[in-house]
């Protein structure tokens, strides 16, 4: 797989030189001596596309050349006809300017470092008053009634037009006699062709649908590891959390709530037009620990990969009507992401580097009045004047990130170049955590054929390394178990300074602390040193395509990408770590995981006009093929043969330890998609899409041959197209939108198998097969509205949805003396409702200053409508042992519910107290319901100001409603290390809902810890917290000197999670310990989120 990687990135280079001028002016040229100047470049035109321009009365083409020309190229025949004369030429784009040294230099001289130029709508009427400023600076002026101006500029410099009502434009000028610019009013904006599924261009007016696009200078305002959390609180009905794992940490994405109950909820990708990787190897297995009883793993998601230095712009397609033409891969939403490329007439060198520091936030609060009780490890002893120390503060340091991105651009009308590299660099909060990563990424687009033929080609490779990554949270192998319930009081320095002690019965060291070593007491110096992990990860993702314009209105597309991932993971585990979780000799952990996606599709482009009607239609067909390789070895408590030795040869593979093995398991999805777009007067608009996927996941079932059908059907109409509006509204339109989209099936569902575990085994399947199976199948409803007032100073969109998605895939027991233990079913209907508000104004804009705010609010419902008649209640994931926490499903529940246990109360909902004084507990088994973890609504509000070169932006961030568990704050409570246990003590009781508890150890210990009374630890999960702030300065070229070497400069101060507002939980409800559909709204442990504070300078050259 490997040298097919290789050999495809090969041709890709080969097929796309490097040159920028490569196509045409390497083309041989045909002259035969003797002939003319003129006859000469009578012949350059008649064999390329190149055009002279001269002035003949000034130049003298008579002359005779006599040399043999042939066999060369434009410019080696060019230079060979001007060598030794006056004559000097120009290219520009397809024509070639000829002028004489001497005129030039008159010319330049009696223009005086002016440029004249005039600017004019579309319809090429000039327009007055349009704001010319040369970017940087406040140097500029403004055009008169004729739509001229004249500006004095150095050699090289950006000019940007403005003006009320137009959309601003920005030009590069190098040194041009004059220009001529043209702006586009604000009612074209609205029809400028956006991207939507599959790579369609449409009107943006037109879409039956909502669709949101941030600007990539949006994802590198501040930036972050992860982009994807930097949409955070800029689109309404986006849901983004992150897992508590520090360092490349996963997203999780969640677009108009879950709606899987076995599958994947999260969006599908999309880059330049085709499908990408997001998966993701390990995630969270229980609150309590890992797979195999090792520590909780987060291997990280595949879209923090990409640099997003090289995204031009990302658009979410929420609904199943937006994103249907991509079928059962996208039933959860499609983010698009449109990387940048070279731009004709355009070479430029951008620099930039950000540089921030991190500081952890939202930590436990700890006493430190009363000390270790005699003979135990918990804080219950007298009170006492204690030394003040602080472990917690000194084990965590000062986390460091720093990020360089160095872009070369360069291109003409028919080759455009584009190459960036990007490194990362960043230390954890955590010691021993640190990241190294590297992205290349080439792109070169070339045209042929009058650009009736286009090529394209990508490849990205990318190189990370993370070293001492921490556990994700639960209590298995976390080092911040042993960290915050060390008894106060206590010095932590000899046990950080000597984690380790030498053993002369085993001649070796062994792992050194204050009280006996268990499953989850251990020395957490030991745990970052002696627990040492390595996750490296290589990836390539090529993508190529053509696109040939058979007419003007008919196109033919071809595109394919491969994206290959390797993963390998390593741990070792030194002897002495605890024995409930290592051998006596240590454990080795050898985890590799490969997964390659190969997609390619061929479609035909419609796109024609006649009268009062518009048609754009496409046809195509695609295939998905997806291949996964997987070795897990680990000696667990099987032990090595020899201590300390990390091989896979020293694993004493025994039945004790674990093996997990998946070959090339392979999915592909095979379909056939149509779209068209009927519309009238640039009024109405009617959309209808069509999608079969033949899946192999079906391929043992009765729809293997028919696959499965998915339609969507959409209309919109811009009213004012259709009457008359008052002045104030500049634009309306209305929409509605139905479609049925399927969500994928696992691997093995169909066709179940079974397996060998450690030792040779047998783990035979037992489970049935299911020949009847369907996909989950949503059913989506969306109509919304859009309005713009004010000359578009002010905008407003507000949609309603509705989704309901059935055929959830459920495994039930089996009735005794069945052959299989276990049956699937598709059952089930999970419903998602709710609303979506966006509002943007510009309240004040003037030459010099611009106000921007934007508003956004999204309320999503989700209810379990049904499940099966044989199932009451659907556990997500793994309940772990002695947990009160699980994520249930039940009919009339809904998404994040959690159970566990409560207070027993009296029909008036008056806890009950049993004769000891202490509240009586129900819901053993974790089976009442204590909260849910959704929010129940998001409002997310951003600003952003420019004053002449200054910049300022900020966004507030809400997430309000539900409920999250504070398990973190139940185990200190219970061993008397919190700060709210010493308040008691010194109060004298705990206040239960206005009841005084006096037994106070007794109270805590019952409800306290893992296994406690989960309502008391349940926390309203509102926050409302400054997400992003920056305040930038761009230079004034007159500081960047006379030469211009540095066209632009710019400096900014950065921030992210710089404070809450307001935040009840104590710790940061928003970080999660998976993004699988389990593990919500939990917190155990977990890494703790970071303030960022720092610097950013992007330098143009």
């Amino acid at each position: 797989m490997r040298l097919y990687i290789y050999i495809f990135i090969l041709l890709l280079l080969c097929i796309f030189p490097l040159g920028a001028q490569q196509e045409r002016s390497e083309s041989y040229i045909r002259i035969s001596a003797p002939v003319s100047l003129a006859g000469a470049l009578d012949e350059i035109e008649s064999q390329t596309n190149y055009s002279f321009i001269y002035d003949a009365q000034v130049i003298n083409l008579s002359e005779k050349v006599r040399k043999s020309l042939s066999g060369r190229t434009v410019f080696e025949i060019l230079n060979l006809l001007f060598k030794n004369t006056e004559i000097v030429y120009t290219v520009m784009n397809d024509q070639i300017i000829l002028n004489k040294k001497e005129a030039i230099i008159q010319m330049q001289q009696k223009l005086d470092g002016k440029v004249k130029g005039i600017v004019t709508d579309h319809k090429g009427e000039p327009i007055a008053c349009v704001n010319v400023v040369e970017k940087g600076t406040r140097n500029g002026t403004i055009t008169d009634m004729d739509g001229s101006f004249v500006l004095e500029l150095p050699e090289e410099a950006t000019l940007v037009f403005s003006y009320i009502g137009y959309r601003s434009r920005e030009i590069e000028y190098e040194g041009q006699l004059s220009l001529n610019v043209q702006l586009d009013d604000d009612a074209q904006i609205l029809d400028e062709v956006v991207v939507t599924a599959l790579g369609i261009e449409k009107k943006g007016s037109s879409l039956p649908y909502v669709t949101q696009l941030i600007s990539g200078e949006e994802l590198v305002r501040t930036k972050d590891f992860n982009f994807m959390s930097t949409l955070s609180g800029k689109m309404a009905g986006l849901q983004i959390n992150r897992t508590s794992a520090g360092l490349a940490s996963s997203s999780r994405v969640i677009i108009r709530g879950s709606r899987s109950v076995s599958g994947n909820n999260q969006p599908l990708y999309v880059m330049d037009g085709v499908p990408i990787l997001c998966v993701s190897s390990e995630q969270t297995s229980t609150a309590i620990g890992g797979a195999a009883d090792a520590g909780n793993r987060d291997a990280g998601d595949n879209i923090s990969n990409l640099n997003p230095d090289d995204i031009e712009s990302l658009s979410v397609l929420k609904g199943a009507s937006a994103s249907a033409l991509y079928g059962g891969q996208a039933a959860n939403g499609v983010i698009l992401i449109k990387t940048k490329k070279g731009k004709a007439g355009v070479r430029n060198i951008h620099f930039s580097s950000s540089l921030t520091v991190d500081q952890a936030i939202s930590l436990p609060k700890f006493q430190n009045e009363f000390g270790r009780l005699e003979g135990a490890e918990t804080c219950w002893g007298d009170r006492a004047s204690l030394p003040v120390y602080d472990p917690v503060g000194d084990f965590f340091r000062t986390g460091i990130t720093a990020i360089n991105s160095l872009i070369f651009t360069a291109g003409n009308s028919h080759v455009q170049n584009y190459f960036s590299y990007a490194n990362t660099t960043a230390r954890g909060i955590v010691p021993k955590n640190n990241l190294s990563k590297h992205n290349f990424n080439l792109r070169e687009s070339s045209s042929f054929f009058d650009d009736r033929l286009i090529l394209e080609g990508q490849a990205n490779l990318i190189l990370q390394t993370i070293k001492g990554k921490p556990t994700v949270g639960g209590f298995y192998m976390n080092p911040l178990q042993g960290l915050y319930t060390f008894p106060r009081g206590m010095d932590m320095a000899p046990y950080k300074e000597n984690f380790e002690v030498y053993n002369e019965k085993r001649n070796m060291n062994v792992q050194n602390w204050y009280t006996t070593i268990t499953d989850f007491e251990q020395n957490p110096y030991w745990l970052v040193n002696r627990t040492e992990n390595e996750d490296k990860r290589a990836r390539v993702l090529a993508l190529a395509s053509a696109s040939f314009k058979v007419t003007d209105w008919l196109t033919l597309q071809g595109r394919g990408n491969i994206d290959y991932v390797n993963d390998k993971y390593q741990q070792e585990i030194y002897a002495s770590t605890s024995p409930g979780i290592a051998g006596e000799n240590g454990r080795y952990i050898y985890y590799t995981y490969q997964t390659t996606l190969l997609y390619g599709d061929l479609m035909a482009k419609l796109n024609k006009s006649w009268d009062d009607f518009s048609l754009n239609a496409a046809i195509g067909t695609s295939i998905t093929d997806t291949r996964t390789s997987a070795l897990r070895l680990d000696s667990k408590t099987a032990s090595l043969y020899y201590p300390n030795v990390f091989t896979i040869a020293n694993i004493n593979m025994s039945s004790s330890a674990y093996i997990e093995e998946s070959d090339d398991a392979r999915r592909q999805m095979q379909s056939f998609f149509a779209m068209a777009q009927l519309g009238y007067k640039e009024s109405l608009y009617l959309d209808v899409t069509v999608r079969n996927d033949w899946s192999s996941t079906l391929a043992f079932t009765e729809r293997k041959s028919r696959g499965f059908f998915y339609p969507s059907v959409g209309l919109s109409w811009i009213i004012p197209k259709s009457f008359s509006m008052p002045s104030l509204i500049s634009f309306g339109k209305v929409r509605a939108s139905w479609s049925k989209v399927g969500n994928d099936i696992p691997l093995f569902v169909s066709n179940t198998v079974g397996h060998i575990a450690a030792g040779g085994i047998p783990q035979p399947n037992d489970t049935a097969p299911f020949g009847t199976l369907k996909p989950e199948m949503s059913s989506s409803f969306e109509i919304g509205t859009e309005w713009k007032f004010f000359d578009y100073r002010m905008d407003v969109d507000f949609t309603f949805y509705k989704t309901n998605t059935k055929n959830q895939l459920f495994s039930l027991p089996s009735s005794a003396g069945a052959a299989y233990k276990y049956y699937f079913v598709n059952a089930g209907n999970i419903q998602n409702m709710g609303v979506e508000l966006t509002f943007g104004a510009v309240p004040i804009l003037t030459n010099q200053f611009k106000w921007n705010t934007t508003l956004n609010f999204s309320r999503n419902k989700n209810e379990v409508k049904k499940l099966h008649d044989d199932l009451a209640s659907f556990i997500q994931g793994n309940e772990g042992f002695s947990s009160s926490y699980a994520m249930r499903l039940v009919e009339g529940g809904s998404f994040g519910d959690i159970y566990g246990k409560a207070f027993e109360r009296d029909k008036y909902g008056a806890i009950v107290y049993g004769r000891d004084g202490l509240p009586q507990e129900i819901g053993s088994g974790n089976t009442v319901k204590v909260g849910n973890c959704n929010p129940a609504f998001l409002l997310g509000w951003g600003n952003s100001f420019t004053y002449k070169d200054f910049s300022y932006y900020f966004l507030i961030d809400g997430h309000f409603g539900g409920e999250v568990l504070a398990q973190t704050q139940a185990v200190l409570d219970q061993i008397g290390v919190s700060k709210v246990s010493g308040e008691a003590r010194t109060m004298g009781y705990v206040d239960l809902e206005g009841h005084h508890i006096y037994n106070i150890k007794g109270f805590y210990e019952q409800v306290g810890g893992r296994n406690g009374v989960t309502e008391y630890y349940m926390y309203n999960a509102t926050n409302i917290r400054l997400r992003e702030l920056s305040l930038g300065y761009t230079l004034p070229k007159r500081l960047l000197g006379r030469k211009q070497f540095v066209k632009k400069a710019e400096l900014s101060f950065v921030a992210r999670n710089l404070f809450f507002i307001y935040k009840k939980a104590p710790f940061d409800p928003d970080a999660i310990l998976s993004v699988s559909n389990s593990n919500q709204g939990i917190d155990i442990f977990g890494i703790p989120t970071t303030r960022s504070v720092g610097f950013n300078v992007k330098l143009s050259f």
